[in-house]
């Protein structure tokens, strides 16, 4: 074979490993997609839909506002203009878009302006970010069927999506774990310290008020 002919064949074969490296990436971005809401406080959102099929990840954090790099006092007392927030990362081929929207309204009080069950403010207040049309679509669809449902008005907002900052660590995972945070019950288990939060605040209770049995979390 000729110096031409063996470096044409490198030449093709390079290109067939890049055609090989792309399809697989794209193949790979076509897996994982990302939903990011705001549904009062964040521990409860992630930890429901954490639980949903498809749903690889849920973290928590912080979005919509004009502070940079906010922390959770940032957040929490006003002025950043944040909400606490959960980005929603999952599998379109497993679970969809506009399922995961429809569990969402069904998984929170979409009629409360002021915030959601015990916490008041406008960083506990219900919210649905979007990156294109088509993501907007889809949130507005899910808004109107949720207001028919309910025969009342929904004032959750459909917002463009901001840059969304991760929670600190000690918020990530919270429903689940295990170090011992100090409570009015006394120290706790992280994940005993959220049950008892939970339902103090009063959150399973109104959801299955407005929903019922279409309510996909209550009792999980």
């Amino acid at each position: 074979m000729s110096m031409i002919q063996n470096l044409k064949s490198v030449v093709l074969f390079s290109l067939i490993l890049v055609g090989a490296a792309v399809q697989g990436h794209d193949a790979r971005a076509a897996e994982s997609e990302s939903l990011i809401v705001a549904g009062g406080c964040f521990w409860c959102v992630e930890s429901d839909f954490e639980s949903v099929a498809g749903v690889s990840e849920a973290v928590s954090g912080y979005t919509g506002g004009t502070t940079k790099n906010p922390t959770y006092k940032d957040v929490t007392q006003g002025g950043s203009g944040h909400y606490e927030a959960v980005k929603i990362t999952y599998n379109p081929n497993k679970v969809s878009r506009d399922q995961l929207l429809h569990m969402f309204f069904r998984s929170v009080d979409p009629t409360d302006a002021g915030g959601q069950f015990c916490d008041r403010g406008d960083s506990y207040r219900t919210a649905i970010f979007y990156s294109d049309p088509a993501q907007k679509q889809s949130a507005e669809n899910a808004k109107r069927e949720a207001q028919v449902a309910l025969g009342t008005k929904v004032v959750t907002p459909i917002l463009p999506a901001a840059t969304f900052y991760d929670a600190e660590a000690y918020h990530q995972d919270y429903y689940k774990g295990s170090k011992l945070v100090l409570t009015r019950f006394g120290p706790k288990k992280q994940s005993s310290a959220y049950k008892r939060y939970r339902k103090a605040c009063g959150r399973d209770q109104r959801v299955e008020e407005l929903w019922g049995n279409a309510a996909p979390f209550v009792g999980h």
